[in-house]
């Protein structure tokens, strides 16, 4: 690529000339184009571009930064890797190569960037599986659901680090570097990968894919503002034009509904924390609020200090909270209630003593969850991993003498129901599946039938299994379907219901064991 075709002259013939006629054209090639210098922007642009030995370290390093920042949630320690990433200049390199229609450098820097993503993720995912540390935490929950301002800030990013490169403001770039946060998405993708959390790792990629193609189209449009590609042809320019336009409407819009949804369920809080303060007076404090929008209804947990007259009852307010909201909801409301003739004060006092109360109840209740936890699955209390964030308790149970996969469920049962409110989740060891057994001719599961199935689908979740193999499973719907292909599809049926995918494996007899395909446990 030399500097004759970065900073030609121009559009052919008779637009040319009309062109030199318009003030502003003038005032353009004369102020803007003609002050830079192409051919020293494209060396430095081509030569950070690519991949050498050098960048795959400092990307390696960048993201092993990255995952123990998030891990710890440090937002320091996230920042210097920020810094240090060296993902900004492949993606440069690919915005200049779209404006300048360079399949070449298009193919070098994508190549570059292809590369140190895998390599951040891969290593990434490396240090999260030897670490004890694999709960999210808000560090890494915040980079799962990119909206509409992150890619505005991308876009705002892109053009002012576009501009610094172009015209020598070198010390613009270190805060593009923390504002474009391309590194922390790539490693919460492999800490996704790593823990097989799907919307963590889902949420996060698109995070990154947005950064890096609102960076590289803004790249473009920065390049060409200042006279890259201008000999191009108008062919190549309304292509260039269409294919931002269409790429900036395709992010937009899903990236729009997701920020509909977090303004929703703001103004969801702040509407609930109002309803509150009314129906309990100017005299109580609502001292926590918390919304959990994943359950089904939604589940409002709150507290509130109140004076003793003020005391209101859980089931009505829960009615008028639902109709205010328009939405079902299920209240859970603790009311500590104060003595008459108590002030602002009192309140005030009241609710550090509570917020000190209830952090030391929490800590003796997950301590009292892991010992429980711990007994049940056969191991030590030090061994049960403990989600705070997300109320969930997960333990890999040592195998029990004369113990079954039913045996392992119903203690994971029996567990969830002593820990109100958390999510408790126990991998049984590795063991043959449970024998599914027909009665006669019959092709409908019986009792015994259909729970182990449900067993075997929940084994199947604990070992990361995907897909178990149905004996007789038609590959298609057949019009006439045999016995055995009745009950393969009876048994696929409620194996898909629960979360496990079926696959066609070879026929068996009145009495078979499932088999995994697909996955991370062993063939059992």
């Amino acid at each position: 690529m030399t500097a004759s075709q970065s900073a030609a002259p121009a559009p052919e013939g008779g637009i040319q000339e009309r062109l030199e006629h318009v003030a502003l054209y003038r005032w353009w090639r004369r102020s803007v184009v003609r002050r830079v210098d192409h051919e020293a922007v494209m060396a430095r642009i081509v030569e950070d571009s690519g991949w050498t030995p050098r960048y795959a370290f400092m990307v390696m390093m960048s993201a092993g930064i990255a995952v123990l920042g998030l891990l710890l949630s440090s937002p320091a320690v996230v920042i210097g890797a920020m810094l240090i990433s060296p993902l900004m200049s492949p993606i440069l390199g690919l915005g200049f190569s779209l404006a300048l229609f360079d399949f070449s450098e298009m193919r070098r820097a994508l190549t570059a960037l292809a590369i140190g993503a895998s390599a951040a993720v891969l290593f990434t995912a490396l240090i999260v599986a030897l670490s004890p540390l694999q709960a999210p935490t808000s560090e890494i929950i915040a980079r799962t659901r990119p909206n509409l301002f992150d890619l505005a800030v991308a876009l705002f990013a892109a053009l002012a680090g576009t501009f610094a490169i172009i015209r020598g403001r070198g010390d613009t770039i270190v805060g593009v570097a923390i504002a474009t946060a391309l590194m922390p998405p790539l490693a919460v993708v492999g800490f996704g990968l790593a823990t097989w959390n799907m919307p963590v790792l889902g949420g996060a990629f698109a995070l990154f894919v947005t950064n890096f193609v609102t960076i590289a189209l803004s790249a473009m449009i920065m390049a060409r503002f200042y006279g890259f590609g201008h000999y191009l042809s108008s062919q190549q320019t309304w292509t260039q034009t269409f294919v931002l336009l269409f790429v900036f409407v395709a992010m937009a819009i899903p990236l729009g509904i997701s920020l509909k949804q977090i303004a929703g369920e703001a103004v969801t809080l702040n509407q609930t924390r109002s309803f509150l303060s009314e129906r309990f007076g100017s005299d109580a404090r609502v001292t926590q609020l918390d919304i959990d929008f994943d359950a089904q209804p939604a589940v409002v947990r709150a507290v509130v200090i109140t004076p003793r007259g003020r005391m209101k009852r859980i089931a009505a307010l829960q009615d008028d909270l639902t109709a205010r909201l328009g939405q079902p909801i299920r209240l859970r409301l603790d009311q500590v209630l104060l003595e008459a003739g108590a002030g602002p004060i009192e309140a005030q006092r009241e609710e550090i003593r509570q917020a000190g109360e209830a952090a030391a109840i929490e800590t003796l209740r997950i301590a009292s969850l892991s010992q429980m936890l711990a007994l049940t699955a056969g191991i030590s209390a030090d061994s049960v991993t403990i989600d705070r964030d997300h109320h969930r308790a997960m333990a890999s149970a040592t195998p029990l003498p004369g113990a079954t996969l039913a045996t392992y469920r119903t203690l994971e049962r029996r567990a969830a129901a002593q820990a109100d409110g958390w999510d408790v989740v126990l991998t049984p060891p590795q063991m043959a599946y449970p024998l599914i057994g027909f009665v006669g001719s019959q092709d409908a599961l019986d009792l015994p039938a259909r729970e182990a199935v449900l067993v075997t689908a929940w084994a199947a979740k604990r070992w990361n299994v995907r897909a178990l193999g149905v004996p007789g499973l038609p590959e298609e719907a057949p019009q006439t379907a045999s016995l055995t292909q009745r009950r393969a599809i009876t048994i696929a049926d409620l194996l898909r219901e629960n979360g496990v995918e079926a696959v066609p494996a070879p026929t068996a007899g009145s009495r078979f064991a499932l088999r995994e395909v697909e996955g991370d446990g062993e063939q059992p």
